[in-house]
């Protein structure tokens, strides 16, 4: 990380009656902490010599296992995700110098429109004004579900913003957010990133919501085959759909830049910018695995055909010509360190002493 980022903290905490304060110099904080891409992003700010970290997030009941994922990382203090809102209005919190938004309900499935306006859009809303009177740098996820079908196509650039209409409710959720911090001015001063199909370690507690690779993993070590989707579009082959997927380990590389460049705003793809199908990435999955592919192919839903995207790559021009330069790992690549270091793995989460640093 650049100089800019001074790694002294102070952290005073006064319990008096209703008030809690909390005062650091030069403090990232990251909601969704214990989450797949901010427990990803803390590993990789680890990494680079970065400590004074607050993460923000809910760990769930007994059952959830996303406390594991801050196991081995390093950072300063935990804020309950309900009790962060309420320390930024009272102006509870000084001296930060980053906020990376990554906490929200990320279900694709949810249908309580109500419960995401709340946590997707309204607790959004209070974190990017707080940045923006308090002169901090924000980074957030926002999400390639806001393009819909892809029928307005994947470009990032803000004058078609209006154009766009998701199929689910999470999608709508991250596009309102989008389209407030334009009208408000905040993307002249934040980065909102639209993740495309994001994979890699610390997935494990997402249920449904893991990526395909952690699927296919476990998928085939049950029944020594996979199953994909037919195709049920004449001008795609069953197992050809096409995604833009990319390796987690690539997002908080370019999360690292963006907060290293704070002059670099606006809403950003991040992806690798190639589409690769679904018989790809189960081909590198059996590879890693050291077996023959099996394939399967089983009739989509009904009631998600008419939600299916068939192809969805990042147009990354925007991020290139911002100035970011690092080359994405490849599915082979990223799908091979995944199942070898983590996946097979008995401990198979990031770990700031002991996960590979090579990619």
């Amino acid at each position: 990380m650049k100089a800019a980022f001074c790694f002294c903290t102070r952290l005073f905490i006064f319990n008096l009656p209703a008030l809690i304060y909390y005062s650091f110099f030069y403090m990232i904080i990251i909601t969704g902490g214990a989450g797949f891409i901010g427990s990803a992003m803390l590993w990789e700010l680890n990494r680079n010599g970065e400590e004074d970290i607050i993460v923000v997030d809910d760990l769930g009941s007994t059952t959830s296992q996303k406390w594991r994922n801050l196991s081995g990382l390093r950072f300063t203090d935990f804020i309950r995700k309900d009790l962060f809102p309420d320390l930024l209005e009272r102006d509870a919190l000084n001296g930060i110098s980053a906020i990376i938004h990554m906490g929200a309900n990320s279900s694709t499935t949810e249908t309580d429109a109500d419960h995401l306006l709340i946590n997707n859009y309204e607790y959004s809303k209070k974190i990017a004004l707080f940045s923006i009177m308090h002169d901090v740098r924000l980074v957030y996820a926002s999400s390639a579900a806001t393009y819909g079908d892809g029928s307005n196509g994947y470009n990032d650039c803000i004058e078609g913003l209006d154009l766009l209409r998701p199929l689910n409710m999470y999608g709508y959720s991250k596009h309102l957010f989008d389209r407030w911090a334009l009208k408000h001015g905040i993307l002249g001063k934040a980065a909102g990133l639209k993740f495309f199909n994001v994979y890699g370690p610390n997935e494990y507690h997402k249920g449904d919501m893991s990526s395909v690779v952690y699927k296919a993993f476990h998928q085939i070590h049950e029944k020594e085959s996979l199953s994909l989707f037919e195709s049920h579009r004449s001008d795609y082959l069953d197992g050809e759909q096409l995604r833009d997927f990319i390796y987690v380990r690539d997002c908080t590389k370019i999360m690292v830049w963006l907060l290293e460049n704070p002059s670099v705003a606006g809403l950003f793809n991040v992806g690798t910018g190639r589409a690769r199908s679904f018989n790809d990435l189960a081909a590198a999955t059996f590879s890693a695995l050291g077996r023959q592919p099996v394939i399967k192919y089983t009739p989509m839903p009904e009631t998600l055909r008419d939600k299916y995207q068939y192809y969805t790559c990042a147009d990354i021009g925007k991020l290139r010509s911002a100035g970011y330069t690092n080359a994405f790992t490849s599915i082979e690549d990223g799908i091979q360190e995944y199942v070898k270091h983590y996946l097979s793995s008995a401990n198979p989460y990031l770990d700031s002493l002991t996960a590979p640093h090579n990619v």
